[in-house]
């Protein structure tokens, strides 16, 4: 064989023996740098604030600074579609719940990533009920008198959610299509923004999160008026279900989960797994979501894949025979 030919045969092999050589290095060194974790909420919003106390966590953990950013717009589309394009080696997660997963690609025209498809699923993060709550002057109590009177003032009253296509936005849809009436939707960018003007007097109600609801419920600024669980809350044992306010049949359950860019090595999504599944399991994590009304989540990645696929199907079906686009 002529020199030059066995030369550029064992470059080759050199070659091909250091790729197969090197993600094996990457995966058994990881995490050797800091991690960032994309939030689809505004800072002081739902996920942002679990995420922060999950980062708080991890970081020892993994041993590594865990850093949040904050990517809100289009109802999480534009954190998906940042982490979707990340590089897929452990650095770059994503936290996202209902509405990016499983309703914006069937509420939006393009939403720039597929979300089965396009994410390394690790684990979900935890579930739980939203909060109905109006304004204080809203001259209503219970959720048998919000509907009266929006039967009485048609197209007068309004809610406001974080955007088109959230967990708030759909839950008060249900609402509306279940007690048959028309209530005008206003989105707002984040869930912050709506609670200000829930507390101003410019909107009617809202369907917002515990840990956001909550603190707002105590100070009187808002009323609570009923949890869209199947059953009371824990942290609200006085305040009745909107299924046993009227509405028979009537639940809401969001959730929230972390992924990686799809891709991304299975030793490394393993390994999150693992250390994510082990402060989701703890006392501590239990206590920390009841008092938002909210249950921690530990699910293999296989399992929290399979979810997302039904969830996605699930709520395609519901968003397209109810006509619900962005807005």
């Amino acid at each position: 064989m002529p020199t030059e030919a066995v030369r550029r045969l064992a470059l080759f092999a050199l070659c091909t023996a250091f790729a197969a050589v090197a993600p094996v290095a990457a995966t058994e060194s990881y995490p050797s740098k800091p991690i960032r974790i994309i939030v689809t909420g505004t800072s002081g919003g739902p996920p942002d604030l679990l995420t922060r106390w999950l980062a708080e966590r991890l970081g020892p953990a993994l041993g590594v600074a865990i850093v949040v950013e904050n990517r809100p717009g289009a109802g999480g589309n534009v954190a998906m579609q940042a982490t979707a394009r990340s590089t897929p080696d452990g650095y770059t997660l994503v936290v996202a719940g209902q509405g990016p997963f499983a309703l914006n690609p069937h509420i939006y025209a393009n939403a720039g990533y597929n979300p089965i498809g396009d994410f390394a699923p690790i684990t979900q993060i935890e579930r739980g009920a939203l909060l109905l709550a109006v304004n204080p002057e809203v001259p209503v109590h219970s959720v048998a008198e919000l509907i009266a009177l929006a039967n009485k003032k048609p197209g007068e009253l309004n809610y406001g959610s974080p955007g088109a296509g959230t967990p708030p936005h759909l839950a008060s849809e249900l609402f509306n299509r279940s007690a048959n009436v028309k209530v005008m939707h206003v989105p707002y960018a984040g869930a912050p923004a709506a609670m200000l003007d829930l507390i101003a007097g410019r909107l009617t109600f809202t369907f917002g999160t515990v840990n956001v609801q909550l603190p707002q419920v105590k100070a009187g600024k808002i009323r609570a008026l009923a949890v869209t669980s199947p059953a009371r809350l824990e942290a609200l044992p006085d305040i009745p279900t909107v299924a046993e306010s009227g509405l028979p049949g009537f639940e809401y359950i969001g959730w929230l989960g972390i992924a990686a860019p799809a891709g991304t090595p299975e030793p490394i999504i393993e390994r999150l797994q693992r250390e994510i599944a082990a402060i989701l399991l703890t006392d501590e994590a239990r206590k920390y979501f009841a008092s938002y009304g909210r249950e921690p989540v530990a699910s293999t990645p296989a399992a929290f894949a399979a979810f997302i696929r039904a969830e996605h199907a699930k709520w395609g079906q519901v968003i397209g025979d109810s006509h619900i686009k962005a807005e």
